[in-house]
């Protein structure tokens, strides 16, 4: 999940929140595939109506245009994502056994599904609108997760005190991102469990709290 700042401005990126009709369906699962194959950029509204089956003017009345469209496809990965591992999270115990999981699921989640890391690594984070948009919301959902983890972490006295907590935070989001990327961009792929005990056996031993 790419790095979240701590505030951001209420959305101006609409997204569809009610369930979509059967051709609004259509045209989103339509450009899932269509972005397996392709870049954003190249593929076209009228490559998109072909697959789908659907007008190509129920794109601009469902989703507002083609990166409104990305960004409802962005949404629904991130809100499938986001509560699987909540629910995974209520039954680990132990600060550090937490964050591990999210480390591992985070990379786990940008090797299985390279279309939804290429948007969220390479394409969204270029236009300023996204910074504003409700998908972007469901990225600072991610980072509260793991702000509240290493706050509870710290009370328990597992963590230490004296470093920000937002500090923390984003070394480890930024840890997972730059140690992703360069696979994701060159298509290579890569170990999820190997790097997450790479990335933690460095964070970790930093964030410790120390003996007394």
């Amino acid at each position: 999940m790419p790095v979240a700042h701590d505030k951001v401005r209420k959305g101006s990126v609409k997204l569809n929140v009610r369930p979509l009709p059967v051709g609004g369906v259509k045209i989103r699962e339509a450009f899932k595939a269509l972005l397996e194959e392709k870049e954003f950029n190249a593929i076209t509204t009228a490559q998109i109506s072909r697959k789908s089956g659907v007008n190509e003017a129920l794109i601009y009345k469902y989703f507002g245009d083609k990166r409104g469209l990305l960004h409802q496809v962005l949404r629904d990965y991130l809100d499938e994502y986001l509560g699987q591992m909540e629910s995974e999270l209520k039954g680990i115990k132990g600060t550090f056994n937490k964050l591990k999981k999210i480390v591992w699921s985070q990379m786990n989640l940008y090797e299985s599904k390279r279309v939804l890391a290429k948007i969220l690594l390479l394409e969204v984070r270029n236009y300023p609108a996204y910074f504003e948009s409700e998908s972007y919301g469901q990225v600072q959902r991610f980072s509260r997760i793991i702000t509240e983890i290493l706050k509870e972490g710290i009370k328990d006295g597992e963590i230490r005190n004296d470093i920000a907590v937002t500090s923390m935070r984003q070394v480890i989001l930024g840890g997972i991102e730059h140690l992703c990327l360069p696979k994701i961009i060159y298509g290579k792929p890569y170990s999820a469990k190997e790097l997450t005990r790479e990335l933690c056996m460095a964070v970790f031993a930093g964030i410790a709290k120390r003996p007394s």
